[in-house]
């Protein structure tokens, strides 16, 4: 397929016949209906009317009657790890839309730019060396994004030497730059004589929501609400990009200028996310597509279900992850991935995928 040429994801089925409204209601619904149960499942039961009691009294002020731990229960440890999964599965979804629409990838996700790679050297060296020792607790979040941004800052610089960058290039220059920098954080890891440098990185690079804190949601809160703000207003836009270059030229697109800044904003919105988060895999690549079979590939329609399908899937996710094998959690990572992979592939065979088709 050349450059110019539409991606697999234009010919995609326009989706089924569900009103637009209909689906965001929907999935609106859903979304509080999951924070809900979420913050309700854990070893401590909690009554159904207590989640959003305990809220609105630590908001806007009263009592009610539960106890001091319950309190602290609901509000202080579970509410602040669900919306973290919310905001965190929402901005992903985001980002995993985008990606594939301005790479013509179907495949492309949030870290094909090397960013996760990135952030991974960048926590690594948190982990065991002690950088950024001076942002305390946040030390590790620092080090990610500082690093998941110098890693994209490394593949924009490749993919434009030379010439104008293409999505091949900067496709390319991802992946060159994600295995160097993978393989430099096995070299951190296997040379460090910090014996919990490997468990510590482990457990970051698979990604894990626990120990979430009220303080964690201010940046990915803002940066999913300013991404997603800024691409909805690009969406035509990113219809245009999914057509190929010269369509988009033609529709008074300036191609090159449109898709820098789409590349600069959901690397720093998946920045943001794996700082907070780990690398958490599969939410960016099968949200996306799963949001296309139903609503078709309209970005003004897309982008809106993306981020409610993203949310609501991670807040399940690390509902599964904490809940399956209690007290052990389990990483979220591990989760998309056992969940996310066997779903790609079924929905891979359903729409029966050949060459030159989308789903």
């Amino acid at each position: 397929m050349s450059e110019a040429s539409a991606s697999p994801l234009a010919r995609q089925n326009p989706g089924f016949a569900v009103p637009f409204p209909l689906v965001i209601a929907g999935l609106a619904f859903a979304l509080v209906l999951s924070v809900t149960i979420a913050v309700l499942m854990g070893p401590v039961p909690l009554p159904a009317s207590m989640v959003w009691q305990v809220a609105f009294a630590r908001i806007f002020g009263g009592e009610g009657e539960w106890s001091a731990a319950q309190g602290n229960i609901v509000w202080m440890i579970r509410f602040p790890r669900v919306l973290l999964a919310m905001f965190v599965g929402g901005g992903l979804a985001a980002v995993g839309v985008t990606m594939q629409a301005v790479v013509r990838n179907p495949l492309a996700d949030p870290y094909i730019l090397g960013v996760s790679s990135g952030a991974s050297v960048g926590a690594v060296l948190v982990l065991g060396l002690g950088w950024f020792a001076f942002a305390g607790a946040f030390a590790v979040s620092a080090g990610a994004f500082t690093g998941a941004i110098v890693a994209f800052a490394i593949v924009f610089v490749v993919a434009q030497a030379g010439g104008q960058m293409s999505p091949l290039r900067l496709v390319l220059a991802g992946m060159a730059c994600s295995y160097t920098l993978s393989g430099l954080t096995s070299l951190l890891v296997l040379t460090s004589d910090n014996r919990e440098l490997a468990r510590q990185a482990m457990e970051w690079l698979l990604g894990s929501l626990a120990g979430a804190h009220w303080n964690d949601l201010g940046l990915p809160a803002a940066a999913l609400a300013i991404g997603t703000i800024y691409l909805v207003l690009n969406a035509r836009a990113l219809n245009a990009l999914l057509m190929g270059d010269e369509t988009a030229a033609t529709l008074g697109i300036d191609v090159a200028r449109t898709r820098r800044h789409l590349f600069v904003v959901v690397s720093l919105v998946t920045g943001v996310m794996v700082a907070v988060s780990g690398a958490i895999g599969f939410v960016g690549l099968v949200v996306p597509h799963a949001v296309r079979m139903v609503v078709g590939t309209d970005h003004r329609r897309v982008l809106p279900v993306a981020v409610l399908s993203g949310a609501i899937l991670l807040i399940w996710v690390d509902v599964i992850a904490r809940m399956a094998f209690a007290p052990v959690e389990l990483p979220v990572g591990v989760i998309t991935a056992l969940l996310g992979g066997p779903f790609f592939i079924w929905m891979l065979a359903t729409q029966r995928w050949k060459k030159g088709e989308g789903a």
